[in-house]
């Protein structure tokens, strides 16, 4: 199992790599480059003086020497600029001193400096994250048992009556972008429209007092869509797992119906959707743009539309770093959970 982890790991660290250079290669295309000259400067720049603004800014360098900077392997920049300035990309575009230090990229801990928050990365990111967690984890606590139940209770009796209405309900839930449902929920239960204003239509004060009446619509709206997802599988494995020879036997033995379910059956249903339940981790991680939007909560998801709107080069680098390491780090935990819920499972 350990070098089952380590060679997991490498290989995630060379997938992070080549995910990384791929968003740096994107955001560092000289048409962002340009438009991120003009914000900076002014929007009615020549083409020669925005060449000159990249140039004495160090973006004009070549695309690995930019990356291996940004990574923190490559000694950052020292550029004596066209109007008579010295920059340093290790001084923050200042002159350099010192102990201005050679290095200084994501490994040592310099994430950048967002233009658009007037602060740096490694400041507003991890904020943000906790704001967008805090939602996460509701979200789980409402999504994942919900689900399981459902999926259970349907795949149990493959047709029956309660199979085909949470069937229904499941595939409704799944069919409903959360764009529509959450203004469906907020007509319903944030506005006068039908007499039922029980909660807010909005999820800023959330952010610092979060309580029921705040955060629920947000929650119910994320977990709504992925509930019927995981409901599906989970019903799909039970419906498999309850036609088995084994679980016959145990019919056949006189073993009641609940032992079956619970004892035999209910162990080998839940290794399928396990590896679907830690792959919503990343989908809520970025699928919760929408809805951060749609109820004004400034988690992660709220801060990657307003980098990429903005053209926040250093922070949309920021958000996919972290978007990277959520996704690989989620895709082994389940296949090492995978190992351990399936005994068929070996290693070599």
């Amino acid at each position: 199992m350990g070098l089952f982890i380590l060679r997991r790991l490498g290989v995630m660290l060379l997938t992070a790599l080549c995910l990384t250079f791929i968003v740096f290669w994107l955001t560092n295309l000289y048409p962002k480059l340009e438009v991120l000259a003009k914000t900076q400067g002014n929007f009615r720049m020549s083409d020669e003086a925005v060449t000159s603004y990249l140039d004495n800014r160090g973006y004009t360098q070549s695309l690995p020497v930019k990356y291996g900077q940004w990574l923190g392997v490559v000694p950052g920049y020292v550029i004596d600029g066209s109007d008579g300035e010295t920059r340093a990309k290790c001084e923050g575009n200042a002159a350099p001193t010192a102990d201005t230090p050679r290095f200084c990229g994501i490994i040592q801990g310099n994430w950048g400096f967002s233009t658009v928050a007037k602060d740096d990365v490694a400041t507003v990111l991890p904020t943000r994250l906790g704001n967008t967690g805090k939602l996460m984890f509701w979200v789980m606590v409402v999504m994942v048992p919900g689900a399981l139940i459902i999926g259970v209770l349907a795949g149990m009796r493959e047709g029956s009556r309660t199979d085909r209405s949470l069937s229904t309900v499941s595939i409704v839930a799944t069919a409903t972008p959360e764009y529509v449902s959450g203004v469906i929920l907020i007509a319903l239960f944030a506005t006068p429209l039908f007499g039922m204003q029980y909660f807010k239509g909005t999820a800023t004060s959330a952010m610092d007092d979060i309580t029921f009446n705040n955060f629920f619509l947000p929650v119910i709206t994320i977990a709504l869509y992925g509930m019927g997802y995981i409901a599906r599988m989970t019903r799909a494995s039970m419906t498999e797992v309850m036609t088995a020879q084994y679980v016959r036997t145990a019919r056949l033995k006189g073993v009641s119906f609940p032992n079956i379910v619970m004892k035999h059956a209910l162990r080998n249903a839940l290794i399928a959707p396990f590896t679907v339940i830690m792959l919503q981790v990343p989908w809520l991680l970025n699928g919760v743009v929408i809805v951060e939007t749609l109820f004004n909560y400034k988690g992660f998801g709220w801060e990657l539309v307003r980098a990429a709107s903005n053209n926040d080069i250093e922070m949309l680098l920021g958000v996919s770093v972290i978007s990277v390491i959520v996704v690989l780090t989620t895709q082994l935990i389940s296949d090492i959970g995978y190992v351990f819920l399936n005994p068929r499972i070996r290693i070599s």
